[in-house]
């Protein structure tokens, strides 16, 4: 800047770069004339903590502190790649730019959506991070300054231009859907997601596991400096165990999903188009393999090296939820995971759609249809015995609570509320039915499962108001600010 200039001198257009110790959102911003509309002033804060969140990814995927060996650049290219990506972003809200959050399905058209690292593995198995972020302004982008910033010539029928623009876009398969399409959990686009990619959610949900997996295999020592403490290898670890959280919910979406368009009458658009029964139904296969006890257990080589955190390392709301403290938890991130996934599938919102598309074509999904595969899937699965059979009786009282939860939920539809409470005493029927059986019989960790659900459910149906199951612990925060009442908009 000149000498002596301050930042928030209107005649210069800035970037500011503000360290400090607390998560939070970059801003994008611009200074307008009210009287006018025009853009006197565009101003950029990028918050310095940010880079630390994307190397910590970097950290988890790569393994990268082998001993005896250099550390590897790569964490802080993808990092940087990142920030330069960011920096575009906020400089494209200053132009007046919302967010276009479909713009990850057509190729990264936009530096306007949020953006998860592209996670490639090589042969062996390893995470490449080579291509982590777009370079370069997106195709979107492209259109988007030219149908606000375009001069004509004299003559020219400037809505004929503009609508010729949009059109043309839309005929290559860019789209524009932005913070009300994507933020809300009961969202019906399966176009319009936060940091999700590919051109298609399921099929990129199910390669992203196959990613995650793959890293998981790897992870342990070498994923924290030498010299660390062995507790904050659960640091590292928070961002690998959930890479697939942003994934899971983009597909989950695509269940009672019903994509559209801001048609204009006599534009030609298609306003609205359920999402296929098929593939729906393949969306909820997919989003139900994130719950297998095998995916969600933890190597006991990797617990076995994660003692309790020492002093001046506390636990924080990055840190899974803990009942075991001041011991590392093992099944706290399976309870994170199962009630992370299973919230999207048990929304009020997304319900009363399955109920109302269901009713119009019986081809598509039904409410019915995806409790009973939510159970199938838990309550009603083998257990098997030991760690697994433990974790997989974690996400049997998820799914419990949650569909109590639904069927308690004053928001919801009395259909919805109905379909639920009608589950709930199928389950308990089936419970008391398989309790008497010879397996659960020489099970007692399975028998104490069962009995303790079953009284759980009687007294809920006794008074829907009190659900004494207890609530599921939420995963640790993923997003810059874990709330949304803490977000202005700007990122």
């Amino acid at each position: 800047m000149p000498q002596g200039a301050d930042v928030m001198d209107l005649r210069y257009n800035v970037i500011q770069w503000v360290h400090r110790a607390t998560r939070g959102w970059s801003y994008g911003a611009a200074v307008t004339d009210p009287r006018t509309g025009e853009i006197i002033k565009g101003h950029v804060t990028l918050g310095s903590l940010r880079v630390r969140q994307d190397f910590l990814i970097a950290e988890a995927l790569l393994a990268p502190y082998e001993k005896g060996k250099p550390v590897s650049p790569k964490m802080q290219e993808m990092a940087l790649a990142r920030l330069r990506q960011l920096a575009a972003h906020e400089v494209g809200h200053t132009l007046g730019l919302m967010h276009n959050y479909s713009a990850s399905t057509v190729n990264r058209s936009s530096v306007m959506d949020y953006p998860p690292p592209y996670v490639k593995l090589v042969a062996d198995g390893t995470p490449d991070l080579s291509a982590a972020y777009a370079t370069g302004i997106g195709e979107w982008d492209k259109v988007s300054i030219v149908f606000g910033y375009q001069d004509f010539a004299p003559g020219t029928n400037e809505q004929a231009a503009l609508n010729t623009m949009l059109l043309d876009a839309y005929g290559r398969g860019l789209r524009y859907l932005t913070d009300q399409d994507a933020r809300p959990a009961g969202s019906s686009s399966s176009l319009a997601h936060l940091w999700d990619s590919g051109a298609n959610a399921v099929d990129e949900l199910n390669r992203i596991m196959q990613v995650r997996g793959a890293a998981l295999k790897r992870f342990g020592e070498n994923n924290i400096r030498e010299g660390a403490p062995l507790a904050t290898l659960e640091d590292v670890l928070v961002p690998l165990y959930m890479l697939h959280r942003y994934q899971v919910e983009a597909a989950s979406k695509l269940v009672g999903g019903m994509d559209y368009t801001f048609a204009l009458r006599g534009d030609g658009q298609t306003p609205t188009h359920i999402v296929a029964p098929a593939e729906q139904r393949r969306a909820l296969a997919a989003v139900l393999t994130t719950l297998k006890p095998d995916v969600l257990a933890l190597p006991e080589s990797l617990l076995k090296l994660i003692p309790p955190r020492p002093p001046d390392y506390e636990r924080g709301r990055e840190h899974f939820k803990i009942h075991t403290s001041p011991a590392f938890d093992a099944l706290a991130p399976a309870e994170a995971a199962a009630q992370h996934t299973l919230q999207f599938l048990f929304n009020p919102e997304r319900a009363a759609r399955l109920v109302e598309f269901h009713a119009r074509n019986a081809e598509n999904l039904g409410l019915e249809e995806i409790l009973d595969a939510v159970l199938a899937a838990t309550w009603k699965s083998a257990h098997g015995k030991g760690y697994t059979a433990e974790i997989a009786r974690i996400i049997d009282r998820v799914a419990l609570y949650d569909l109590m939860a639904l069927s308690a939920n004053e928001h919801a539809s009395d259909q919805v509320r109905a379909i639920a409470a009608l589950k709930l005493e199928d389950l308990r029927g089936w419970i008391t039915t398989t309790e008497g059986s010879v397996i659960s019989f020489v099970d007692e960790e399975q028998r104490a499962h069962f009995s303790f659900a079953t009284s759980q459910i009687v007294q809920f149906q006794k008074d829907p108001k009190q659900i004494s199951v207890t609530a599921p612990a939420e995963p640790p925060d993923g997003p810059p600010i874990g709330a949304d009442d803490d977000w202005d908009g700007w990122d």
